[in-house]
């Protein structure tokens, strides 16, 4: 099938494009040009010829017609996203014709000391050293822009660097500094990557479909105006799945990414290719999204910090994605980082703009972690309440370690009391949010995918046509499982207040569980391809809860043998369980989540906070 209203493809455009590329090489020469870029946002930067040139005309208002098949499209993303690499300067060094199964440290191998020195280095600590004139932005963008090109090599986690927009940005920056002596925002210089669906102004937004190959995103994301306002760079653009719902990253147009740590296993998703990029340490700072395990699947999968934020509270307009106007489920958009602190900069940043002001649907909280939200005294603990299984899946031997280590841990700590955690009808939450996720049977999401011929994806199969809660629901029955859900957040708010010691004022449930722990996937990184149970993350996105996963170690074959003699509880416990064969898994990041209440956002980062200085988290090195 080829394309024809979605994606057709002008050869005046093309031939124009390729002249402006010419064009382009001899533009650096003139630094006077680089000079008289304005501030202001990403839009203001300059605009290389790359993809913003050469998609098609999505009004059909051209000449000389070209139809492309989804092949060409494909080739044409990747042509212009190798041309994006190959502008980075120095050029980035040759990889080995047959990489390793852990790809960690070829980094340190390939690139230089310096350029290690710092994209090692923790955001908080790079900011506080861009403010005070120690690292400079170019200096600090040059160099991550180096080993995000790398980490494209090794596992393909790039859409597409920003290598001439960034260094622009860098050097105002850095001029700002130099006129003025002080940061111009808490984000001076700072780089961050960005999922590739969260728009920039006049950059592609095809949000994993062929057929959206040549749309582009009319203004930036609210969250990136935000961000850009702090004196953030923009540099890099990341990976995502056919339909976005996937929890791994593969798409027709660039292909499948993979894990650093371990090849042959996924990084996750839909964020995978932040995930890959900050396991590489190719980023310290990337922004994904999450509406069943987005965020917290690639941080649980690459040995990073992760956060499911509560709805509203992080604005989103300006993405790209189906079903865009639903409301029964919310999608949100939240950080993940190589660092604890990391994701407490991106929060203080976007609640200290107080983003209710220019996004109405975002709820007026303010940052709030100026208050202790654990009330910890020689009376009072933090109650952590440990979610061994959920009744539906039984975890993995690496992740179930993991929550023993961890819990003899705490039993060292005076500060904290441990309980169990009674999951409640974990099998009825995912019945509830599969059904509303795809309330009008997938008919954008097959539209989209059918547009341009393009073939299913595995995991678009499996969450759509194998799915057997997916079917177009009336106005009534839309209802109806709206009601459920409601039903359901009433039932799982009754089982938290039950873990009371006592009752304040007004019937006030007192000494409750302050946090759940629980694991953040059914196991450590599956296979390609693999990635079949949500519901260790979806269970928290029908409730709405904060969800933060941290790393805690490393699969050890020697160590997490098979579990002989197991029963499977059901048709996806036994899949999950045939899954597990120690030495596939070897030196994927194990990773767990603390989840917290509605709105309870700051506690939960308190809290883990709290965990990992009494116990010292991670218990391993990563990169």
């Amino acid at each position: 099938m080829r394309i024809h209203h979605y994606c057709h493809f002008s050869l005046t455009i093309w031939l124009l494009a390729l002249a402006a590329e010419a064009l382009y090489l001899f533009l650096p020469l003139c630094e006077d040009f680089y000079e008289c870029q304005p501030a202001g946002f990403i839009q203001d930067g300059i605009t290389s010829p790359s993809q913003d040139d050469q998609r098609s005309d999505i009004t059909g208002e051209t000449s000389a017609m070209v139809e492309y098949t989804w092949k060409d499209v494909a080739k044409i993303a990747q042509d212009l996203r190798d041309a994006s690499l190959s502008r980075v300067e120095p050029s980035l060094p040759d990889v080995p014709s047959e990489l390793p199964r852990d790809v960690t440290d070829l980094p340190k191998q390939l690139l230089a000391e310096n350029e290690v020195l710092i994209t090692q280095t923790s955001p908080e600590d790079l900011v506080k050293s861009l403010a005070i004139g120690k690292l400079t932005s170019t200096t600090v963008v040059a160099a991550f822009l180096r080993r995000a090109g790398l980490a494209q090599k090794l596992t393909n986690c790039i859409t597409e660097l920003l290598p001439d927009e960034a260094l622009s940005r860098a050097r105002y920056l850095d001029g700002y500094y130099d006129e003025y002596k002080r940061p111009i925002g808490s984000l001076h210089g700072l780089p961050i990557s960005v999922k590739e669906h969260i728009g920039m102004k006049g950059k592609g937004l095809n949000a994993g479909f062929v057929s959206w190959w040549d749309r582009k995103g009319e203004d930036d994301a609210n969250i990136l105006k935000i961000l850009w306002q702090a004196g953030c760079v923009f540099y890099a653009r990341t990976m995502q799945p056919q339909t976005l719902m996937h929890l791994e990253t593969s798409n027709n147009l660039y292909g499948v990414t993979m894990n650093p740590f371990n090849r042959g296993l996924t990084p996750g998703g839909s964020s995978g290719g932040e995930g890959a990029l900050l396991g590489l340490r190719g980023s310290c700072l990337g922004i994904g999204s999450d509406i069943g395990g987005s965020v917290r699947s690639p941080s649980a999968n690459c040995g990073l910090y992760g956060l499911r934020p509560t709805s509203y509270r992080v604005p989103v307009d300006g993405w790209s994605g189906t079903m865009l106007g639903e409301e029964h489920i919310v999608a949100v958009i939240g950080p993940l980082s190589t660092s604890l602190e990391g994701v407490k900069l991106f929060m203080k940043t976007v609640l200290s703009a107080e983003p209710w002001r220019i996004e109405p649907s975002c709820v007026p909280i303010p940052w709030r972690y100026q208050d202790t939200h654990l009330a910890i005294s020689q009376v009072e603990k933090l109650r952590i309440a440990v979610l061994w299984c959920d009744g539906v899946v039984q975890p993995h031997p690496p992740v179930t370690r993991a929550l023993k280590e961890v819990v003899t841990k705490f039993q060292d700590i005076p500060e904290i009391e441990v309980s169990t955690w009674k999951p409640y009808k974990h099998n009825e939450a995912w019945e509830i949010i599969a059904s509303l996720y795809f309330a009008d049977g997938a008919k954008e999401e097959t539209d989209a995918v059918s547009a341009s011929g393009e073939p299913w994806r595995p995991l678009s199969k499996f969450i759509i046509h194998e799915n057997p809660h997916v079917k177009h629901l009336s106005v009534e029955e839309v209802w109806y499982w709206t009601s459920r859900r409601e039903q359901y957040r009433r039932a799982y708010n009754k089982v938290w207040n039950e873990t009371a010691t006592g009752t304040g004022q007004y019937g006030k449930p007192e000494g409750t569980v302050d946090v759940i722990l629980a694991p953040a996937g059914p196991g450590a990184a599956p296979p390609l391809d693999q990635s079949r149970y949500w519901g260790y993350t979806s269970q928290w996105n029908l409730l709405d809860y904060p969800a933060l996963v941290f790393p805690v170690s490393k699969v050890d074959p020697e160590v997490d043998k098979m579990e002989e003699g197991y029963e499977p509880m059901n048709e996806e416990d036994a899949f999950n369980h045939h899954l597990y064969e120690p030495e596939k898994y070897l030196g994927a990041p194990i990773s767990l989540q603390l989840i917290g209440r509605r709105y309870e956002d700051e506690k939960v980062i308190q809290a883990m906070e709290l965990i990992q200085e009494k116990i010292g988290l991670p218990f391993t090195t990563y990169v």
